[in-house]
């Protein structure tokens, strides 16, 4: 590995686990270690260890070195055939990171999954998934006026491309081709423009026959979805690995999977705490690191059954009913969702996607 690019992936203990999500979305390669000033290695840490412990209750401000994993495997850097060794670790244990040592235990390499199998595809082989992904794509859109005057929200083109166009590419990537539609407002040129384009994708669609509301239009897809399934807001851009997703919400054994990301929120004034009408602290303009839904589910096919026929239904009381059910849990991403849906998001998404 260049020595520039194997910098970027070394981390010091004190790093913040908000710290290091940035530095593996910069990096790319789903692994960070752990190293003191001499380049010891000392642990690993990936995005799954990140996510799984902020599940658990940590926060982003906490330490890495409290997450790290210390049995690391490694290929020593004086070892013959280091890449024939570590093509048989990465095979037998599905890893695609293994870093070379030299005999005080300092970080000289990494062997990457592509410098052996000359691919980018992961130890998981991409497959074709049969889960159907429901697009919300009913609603007014009355946020992105005067647009939506004219066409429906999901066609409101980012670049040369609709926003539906762009949300199926994605998921298509991941090894997802089944689409089910729920329409509603200027549900005809949505038809259309599904009908006419030779997408490598299976579409379908349901139609409300009136505004059912964030999750309400779900009860239309009783005994047309059996499986766990995706419902994804059609003004959802997610650059995210959907098929991870998938995996996370079954190892997990959850009802409902809601796909969060992380947002820095800046309060715009001073904070008083008092404690008993005295002034304990004072802090100026101070930043929050939260977790905010983006709009992305991942479903068991008996949730169906909690959504009434033809009625009104907003998202956050299904989320609250299926919670009295069963496991509702969270998986967190650092960045790359944008909600288009808002005229200064949209605007974003345009510089960002566009330009990408």
């Amino acid at each position: 590995m260049d020595k520039v690019k194997l910098r970027t992936l070394l981390i010091q203990p004190e790093t913040t686990l908000k710290e290091s999500m940035q530095r593996l979305n910069e990096t790319a390669e789903q692994i960070l270690f752990v190293t003191n000033e001499d380049d010891k290695l000392l642990g690993t840490v990936t995005d799954g260890d990140i996510r799984r412990r902020l599940v658990a209750g940590l926060q982003f401000g906490d330490k890495v070195k409290k997450i790290m994993f210390q049995q690391f495997v490694f290929i020593l850097c004086d070892e013959p055939d280091k890449k024939e060794k570590a093509q048989k670790i990465m095979l037998e244990k599905q890893i695609e990171q293994i870093p070379i040592l030299d005999k005080n235990m300092r970080i000289t390499d990494v062997i990457l999954w592509v410098d052996i199998f000359g691919t980018k595809e992961t130890a998981e082989q991409k497959q074709l998934l049969t889960n159907n992904v429901v697009i919300m794509a009913g609603g007014r859109g009355t946020r992105l006026d005067p647009f939506t005057k004219i066409l429906p929200k999901p066609l409101i083109p980012i670049g040369e491309n609709p926003i539906i166009e762009i949300i199926m590419e994605q998921l298509y990537k991941c090894g997802f081709h089944n689409f089910i539609y729920t329409l509603n407002y200027k549900k005809e040129y949505i038809k259309l423009f599904l009908r006419e384009n030779n997408f490598p994708y299976n579409i379908d669609w349901v139609e409300e026959k009136d505004y059912f509301g964030t999750s309400g239009s779900l009860s239309l897809l009783k005994g047309k979805v059996k499986d766990t399934f995706f419902v994804l807001n059609c003004d959802t851009i997610l650059n995210a690995n959907y098929a991870d997703i998938l995996k996370w919400h079954k190892e997990n054994n959850n009802l409902m999977t809601l796909v969060g990301c992380h947002k820095e929120i800046q309060v715009p004034y001073g904070i008083l705490e008092l404690d008993n009408g005295i002034l304990k602290s004072f802090v100026e303009k101070p930043n929050y690191d939260v977790i905010t839904n983006t709009g992305v589910y991942v479903l068991e096919p008996e949730i169906l059954h909690m959504v009434p026929d033809n009625k009104y239904m907003d998202m956050n009381t299904l989320i609250e009913n299926v919670a009295k059910r069963g496991k509702v849990s969270v998986y967190p991403i650092h960045d790359g969702w944008v909600d288009v849906g808002q005229w200064e998001e949209f605007q974003k998404s345009i510089k960002e996607l566009v330009n990408d």
